[in-house]
């Protein structure tokens, strides 16, 4: 791919492609502090869930980092209290991604078992585990795509919602990992994007994707995804997610319920592609998943363009809740899972 998501460079600098501009601006952003990465994260500089979990390990080592300088966290135990403020911080930044807290978690029981080690020697481990976190994610990814490609069919025309690609993760993308795996094992494979209002991720950023890497896509608004499948214009639907629970029911962008229902009144499999990190083994079902809420600007405006009367009320939903029973099977990187989702989940997890 001619573009990067994100990355940590040689000199402990986040650079992050700055998705707010695309597709119109291709701008990078340096981000030196993790008071920088939290406002790239709530501010959607960088969205979608794996990517949200890299970026938050990067900026715990910024963080981490900052804290050499303090004489007051020079020891363990005032570096750790220092550091899980910071932690907290980061969390805040976005509710529903799991793979937010999954990630500071595992930063967090890193410097626990680190105990006894140098402050110094601490904050490289954090830097080494981020960068670890990363490569996994892209090598995630690849697996996820490889064994998602064995359901489409050459000739396949995919319908998705949102942004699952490249720029939703440290690299090649869940939904659209599965695409471009499906198109590496020479498939034709074309795809239709919905634009995904309010944020228009699928018309600013799928679109521009797919597009740098020469695979054939076609925008629609998100209200016609019902009339094609009825025309037949539509094999199959994949999405990402930003959390599942342990019953399958997946949390994903605003209007994903909706391609569900239509796909599955159209009897067309509805697919979505997660690693495992976005498994939310501690919630029983959907219902438990908190659904963060943006500012109604992003809804009466379009581009700082208003486009609703003044003091009309608004809802911006950031996300919504499948039920499992509208999914055909959850592809992850150990392989597809299918219904009952309670019992492929844990085998997938070892339990």
């Amino acid at each position: 791919m001619a573009f990067f998501t994100l990355r940590l460079t040689e000199d402990d600098v986040v650079e992050m492609i700055d998705q707010r501009k695309l597709p119109l601006e291709i701008s990078y952003v340096k981000l030196k502090s993790y008071e920088d990465v939290y406002g790239a994260i709530k501010n959607m500089i960088v969205r979608g869930a794996p990517a949200i979990g890299v970026s938050a390990a990067f900026g715990l080592y910024l963080g981490g980092k900052s804290l050499l300088n303090s004489s007051e966290a020079k020891y363990y135990e005032a570096f750790k209290e220092k550091f899980f403020k910071i932690c907290d911080f980061m969390f805040s930044a976005r509710p529903t991604a799991v793979n937010l807290g999954w990630a500071i978690e595992r930063i967090k029981s890193l410097v626990i078992k680190d105990k006894g080690k140098t402050v110094t020697s601490i904050v490289q481990d954090i830097k080494t585990e981020s960068l670890k976190i990363y490569d996994e994610d892209i090598e995630i990814n690849k697996n996820m795509g490889h064994y998602g490609a064995e359901l489409l069919k050459d000739g396949y025309t995919v319908l998705t919602h949102c942004n699952a690609g490249a720029l939703a993760t440290a690299g090649y993308g869940t939904a659209l990992g599965v695409i471009r795996a499906a198109v590496e094992n020479n498939k034709r494979i074309s795809v239709i994007a919905g634009e995904t209002r309010p944020f228009l991720q699928g018309a600013r950023l799928t679109t521009w994707e797919l597009m740098e890497d020469g695979i054939p896509v076609t925008l629609i608004a998100d209200n016609s995804a019902g009339l094609l499948m009825r025309k037949g214009k539509i094999n199959t639907v994949i999405v990402g997610a930003d959390r599942i629970a342990s019953n399958g029911d997946v949390a994903n962008k605003i209007g994903t319920y909706q391609v569900a229902v239509l796909a599955h009144e159209n009897n067309i499999p509805f697919y979505v592609a997660a690693p495992l990190s976005t498994i939310d083994l501690k919630l029983e079902s959907g219902d438990e998943i908190p659904i963060e809420e943006r500012d109604i600007d992003e809804v009466v405006n379009v581009f700082g363009t208003r486009i609703a009367p003044n003091g009309v009320e608004a809802l911006n939903y950031a996300f919504d809740i499948t039920p499992n029973k509208y999914v055909k099977a959850i592809i992850t990187e150990k392989g597809v899972l299918y219904p009952p989702y309670k019992k492929s989940i844990a085998e997938a997890f070892g339990k």
